[in-house]
């Protein structure tokens, strides 16, 4: 399981042992992720429906939903922040706008961050030490400790803020210029 998934399922699974999560392209709902999976995968996907289960028949759908975190939304109970990859064949954007958009509707914190030029993870350094650095803000603010404060930690970034600027220790701030 990779970090994104294993934060998302322990966000929602055991909600009641963490402070606050972070998550990086983790896919939210097993049956879209399915179905987003590139062709030339097709190895994969058949092991994986083994596997997990088969989102071409209707019993491989209901079980993948049992295992996707958006089934379970509602028993988030601590702020969570998310970063994707707008270009991520692996993990599709959507994976993270559907999760988004469930914990806002249900008006719980939600941080999330979009790299309109990164794929599966962030591989342009500029965008690794932006999210590195609002990282470090928001376990600040919910972990305690010390911090160093968000400055030109942004130069050179594709960071989008697309929801929770303001949860996050001085982001708005910055974001305004």
């Amino acid at each position: 399981m990779e970090p994104g998934s294993a934060t998302l399922w322990g966000m929602t699974s055991t909600p009641e042992m963490f402070v606050c999560g972070v998550d990086i392209v983790g896919p939210s709902n097993l049956t879209s992720l399915f179905e987003t999976i590139l062709p030339y995968w097709q190895p994969y996907i058949e092991m994986s429906a083994a596997r997990m289960g088969d989102p071409r028949i209707q019993e491989g759908r209901a079980f993948l939903a049992t295992r996707s975190p958006l089934t379970y939304v509602d028993r988030i109970q601590k702020p969570l922040l998310i970063g994707q990859g707008a270009n991520d064949p692996r993990v599709k954007q959507a994976e993270s706008d559907q999760i988004v958009q469930a914990m806002q509707d249900k008006n719980i914190p939600v941080i999330y961050i979009l790299y309109p030029d990164e794929g599966h993870g962030f591989s342009r350094p500029e965008n690794r030490l932006s999210f590195y650095a609002v990282t470090e803000a928001f376990l600040t603010e919910h972990l305690g400790g010390e911090y160093e404060p968000i400055g030109d930690d942004f130069e050179g970034s594709s960071i989008t803020v697309l929801v929770g600027a303001e949860d996050v220790i001085g982001l708005s701030e910055v974001l305004a210029g």
